[in-house]
């Protein structure tokens, strides 16, 4: 008894064969394995930003009606497992849609962030410096104009006395919110 093998030729599909002619697509024109996967993990980060936000912010990104169902159903999932698998599928869905001016509105939305916490920290260091050396007011002043030096100096009297007689730390924070809103409409265009 002989045996015979059969042995199947596996074509490749015709997107990738080139044809001599006209060649349609070289091999380094297709993504590797491995960029694909960065691409597809890159999605489902920016599937977890969209997860993070709030309902009124995912109404303004004007999201696919199945996407935003499965947004919202993650935000509603606490299990670790199935929070995973629902962002994956969150990722296969975006996919299928442009995903560039999704990213583009967050990076716009977390670069105010960035902006509003720097301010933040540098009304915390005036506002240390200013409580440390009495000449810093002038300092501030000169380069912010527009503040009201009397009623700084009204706030830093008022923060250095209470400080003294250890009462609540109510006129440190407004110090902080003068100095921030003074920070906050110079660094306003």
């Amino acid at each position: 008894m002989t045996l015979v093998v059969i042995r199947r030729v596996r074509e490749k599909p015709l997107s990738y064969q080139l044809d001599p002619v006209f060649p349609t697509m070289e091999s380094d024109e297709r993504p590797s394995k491995s960029q694909r996967k960065r691409d597809m993990t890159a999605l489902q980060e920016t599937g977890e930003q969209l997860v993070a936000l709030s309902a009124a912010e995912l109404t303004r990104f004007g999201l696919p009606e199945q996407l935003l169902e499965a947004v919202v159903q993650a935000q509603r999932i606490r299990d670790f497992e199935g929070r995973r698998r629902q962002i994956q599928y969150i990722g296969r869905l975006m996919r299928e849609v442009d995903a560039a001016p999704i990213r583009a509105r967050l990076d716009e939305k977390n670069g105010a962030v960035r902006a509003d916490l720097a301010v933040q920290r540098l009304a915390e260091r005036w506002r240390e410096r200013l409580l440390d050396d009495d000449a810093a007011l002038a300092h501030f002043s000169a380069e912010h104009p527009r503040a009201d030096r009397q009623r700084l100096r009204a706030l830093l009297a008022s923060v250095r006395r209470d400080r003294g007689t250890g009462k609540s730390p109510r006129n440190y924070r407004e110090l902080y919110r003068a100095l921030r809103d003074i920070l906050t409409a110079t660094s306003a265009p």
